[in-house]
């Protein structure tokens, strides 16, 4: 309910079709008969009425949800305030309340302070009133909706939430790479993955760019025929039709865009190649998580400096430490307004193998470890041969708790939890300085 395009770019692109037009008489909004396909996210409605229950339940089941994981529940805002006073909110969350208008804006003032950054909020009402529409959008609410609704209505509506042509992308782009050749960055990267889809219960997409040896289709014992070979060298026929086809599922959660391993031809790959499959996913899954090989090329580089968050995972030696140096100093100069890399270490505490400690390694990147992963061959060798993740052959491995981490950091869960301050701030921090 934070995200900074809410209290500007909603509201110049909502508010000027109610003003024009207002919400129909019957309670709805003018729709068209085109609805675009709901994306790759989580969204949960809280229903008064047993109308809404049913229109929102209809919805679910439309083809047009299908990528979409939508729970129906009863229970209206105050419902919605329980059930996440505790819990992280979903990509959507639905709240229906027969309140009066003064009651209901007090009522999402307290809702807004147990809302994650990055949660869009559809309210469902009671009042057909355009001057409570525009307060509600202007304190960051994305639609407001006039009850009774029609299945096709909060269909269209939770479509329009992503469909805009004005809309930032869906997704966030993480790059995970290696210090070194053979120092774990995969195995980081397929089970932070796993971690957001299984236990953040966010929907996520792997992107194996190693086109000649990713183990992403092994790790997850998978063999799908096509894959992100084709995404690269199909430019042409490059759309969501084509790019759904290209996946392959490996949870409910969790969908995979294989590399071929296979050597049949050369993969020189030019500067730009990646980054068309790269936006175009980013539209339809909220995480994305990029397996980068162990190389320096020009299309590799643009993939490091153009991503949300870089992973850099390292093994506690001189030479993880000299190149994760230059991979830090490189993404500092070139990412300029983004977070530092986050730094993972892997393989801690190889018998008769000298280390560097972590506060020293860390030191000498000017970063924190966000997570430590000690030496356990038996374990990942195991799940790598089984096609399995490590949380799914021992939960309660060290490591399991690591990917975990790094899956919150990187999903914005960890500094949801930390702050889960009011969404309202932003909103007002941009109005006093833009008024300063």
């Amino acid at each position: 309910m934070t995200q900074e395009r809410w209290g500007s770019e909603m509201s110049a692109l909502l508010q000027p079709r109610l003003e024009a037009d207002g919400p129909d008489s019957d309670g709805e909004t003018a729709v068209d008969s085109f609805v675009p396909p709901l994306p790759r996210v989580s969204i949960q409605a809280f229903c008064e009425t047993s109308e809404t229950h049913a229109a929102f339940t209809e919805a679910a089941a439309d083809r047009r949800a299908s990528r979409a994981h939508i729970t129906v529940q009863v229970g209206g805002l105050a419902a919605a305030q329980e059930f996440y006073s505790d819990a992280a909110t979903p990509n959507v969350v639905v709240v229906e309340s027969s309140a009066s208008p003064k009651s209901l804006l007090s009522d999402l003032e307290r809702f807004s302070e147990i809302c994650d950054p990055g949660t869009r909020v559809v309210v469902v009402g009671h009042t057909n009133d355009v001057t409570l529409y525009r307060e509600l959008i202007h304190r960051g609410v994305s639609e407001y909706l006039v009850a009774p609704l029609t299945a096709m209505s909060a269909l269209r509506t939770l479509s329009d939430l992503f469909a805009s042509p004005d809309a930032e992308p869906l997704g966030r782009s993480i790059a995970f790479v290696g210090a070194k050749g053979g120092v774990g960055s995969s195995t980081v990267a397929h089970n932070v993955a796993w971690a957001v889809a299984q236990q953040l219960h966010n929907d996520a997409v792997i992107a194996d760019l190693d086109l000649a040896f990713g183990t992403a289709g092994l790790d997850f014992n998978q063999d799908p025929p096509q894959g992100m070979a084709e995404a690269v060298y199909s430019r042409e026929r490059l759309d969501e039709v084509y790019l759904e086809r290209l996946m392959t599922k490996c949870t409910d959660r969790l969908s995979l865009m294989a590399a071929p391993a296979t050597l049949d031809k050369d993969y020189d790959l030019e500067g730009d190649a990646v980054e068309p499959v790269i936006d175009l996913i980013r539209k339809s899954v909220p995480v994305l998580v990029l397996d980068v090989p162990h190389l320096w090329t020009n299309w590799a580089r643009r993939t490091l400096l153009g991503a949300d968050d870089v992973v850099i995972t390292a093994a506690p030696d001189l030479a993880n430490l000299r190149n994760a140096k230059n991979l830090v100093d490189l993404l500092r100069q070139g990412r300029p307004h983004d977070r530092p890399p986050i730094l993972v270490l892997n393989q801690i505490g190889v018998p008769k193998k000298p280390e560097i400690g972590a506060k020293e390694f860390a030191a000498a990147l000017e970063l924190e470890v966000t997570a430590e992963i000690s030496f356990e061959p038996q374990l990942f060798a195991t799940a790598a041969n089984n096609g399995q993740m490590i949380a799914e052959m021992q939960a309660s491995a060290g490591a399991v708790e690591g990917f975990r981490t790094v899956a919150e950091v990187v999903s914005g869960r960890a500094e949801a939890r930390r702050t889960k301050r009011s969404s309202l701030a932003p909103l007002f921090e941009r109005f006093l300085r833009l008024k300063g």
